[in-house]
């Protein structure tokens, strides 16, 4: 099985500056993603997509592998992970390159590690036939959160049934975005991971913080300052 690892960096981010290659504890953001597809030893080609010639030299400092740039069409916020994705397996495709699996890992997602990595491709050789989503436990349960009208008062906010599951301890789990491992042969055919032949691999909280804001990095780096404490005590 040949995979291919696509971590996406484009430069324009809006939310934080420069996001994808700002510093965190030493490093740009990006090189944890990097170094981690490359120590999990699952990949054929570890390959940072990106628009800009700053960030791809970043990026090969660390390991990976820059090809080609991204095009403008899909250098915009308007344009999905998924635009990215077929643009570099087409790339590569063009190249005499192809790849039974691609893994989509995101840069914004720093304290996913290389055994996360391997844990998801396990369960992927043991039972997936489409994909791997990394999800963890959600924060807050969707049972407590409904629509207000304009007017504020809570008509059908809640309803009895929600209640009585949330007393029950049911379990929510939400998409954490480190992890996606996808057939690309299936992919040619369907983007919509979530059905049959799709399965979850579970990460914990901590290590799924996903950088979109200043409070994410200010997360991130606390995360992070705790682990380096534990390791060297």
């Amino acid at each position: 099985m040949k995979n291919i690892a696509i971590i996406p960096a484009r430069s324009g981010s809006k939310g934080v500056k420069d996001k994808n290659i700002r510093c965190l504890c030493g490093k740009p953001l990006m090189a944890y993603t990097i170094e981690a597809a490359l120590k999990s030893g699952e990949f054929d080609e570890v390959m940072v997509s990106t628009d800009s010639e700053k960030y791809a030299d970043i990026a090969k400092r660390y390991g990976a592998n820059v090809p080609f740039l991204r095009s403008n069409a899909t250098a915009t916020d308007k344009a999905s992970s998924w635009d990215t994705v077929r643009e570099v397996l087409s790339g590569y495709n063009k190249s005499g390159k192809n790849f039974d699996t691609f893994c989509l890992l995101q840069p914004t997602s720093p304290l996913r590690n290389s055994q996360d990595i391997k844990n998801a491709f396990s369960i992927y050789r043991e039972k997936a036939s489409f994909a791997v989503v990394s999800v963890c436990e959600a924060e807050h349960s969707p049972l407590w959160c409904g629509h207000l009208p304009e007017s504020r008062e809570f008509i059908d906010f809640l309803s009895v049934e929600s209640m009585k599951q949330r007393q029950e301890g049911k379990k929510f789990y939400r998409l954490n975005g480190a992890i996606y491992i996808v057939n690309c042969h299936k992919f040619e055919k369907e983007t919509f991971l979530y059905h049959h032949g799709s399965f979850a691999y579970i990460m914990p909280q901590d290590r799924s913080v996903d950088i979109d804001t200043e409070i994410d990095f200010r997360l991130a780096e606390i995360l992070m300052g705790i682990k380096t404490v534990t390791t060297n005590l």
